[in-house]
């Protein structure tokens, strides 16, 4: 199962203090827009996403190539999805689900490429 690309997606409750704070760590932002309160930033390999009012609690995030592929096979093997991708579509999808200790975990399809 190719989850593709790992990063750890943060909800923030102010993102330009979060950005600032992690710039002094190093890190520097490759993608997203302030102004629509998401950032992907990066510090060598690590990544991370600072995301303002989107979502409560931080998640695992994975960009792999086919969503709709490792979702059959989570649900073949019983794993309850909180979100599903429409199996019927191709590109861009996600699901969503938590791991035994309930922390969530986002798949997330891109229809282009992941930005390095």
């Amino acid at each position: 199962m190719n989850l593709g690309t790992f990063s750890v997606s943060l909800a923030v409750k102010d993102i330009k203090a979060s950005r600032k704070f992690y710039e002094l760590l190093g890190f520097t932002v490759f993608d997203g827009k302030e102004e629509d309160n998401w950032l992907m930033l990066k510090n060598g390999s690590t990544k991370i996403g600072l995301f303002q009012g989107m979502f409560e609690g931080n998640l695992l995030t994975f960009n792999p190539p086919d969503v709709r592929s490792i979702q059959k096979v989570l649900k073949a093997n019983h794993v309850t999805l909180a979100l599903e991708a429409d199996e019927t579509t191709t590109g861009a999808a996600h699901i969503s689900f938590t791991d035994p200790d309930g922390n969530m975990i986002l798949i997330d399809q891109f229809d282009e490429p992941v930005k390095d």
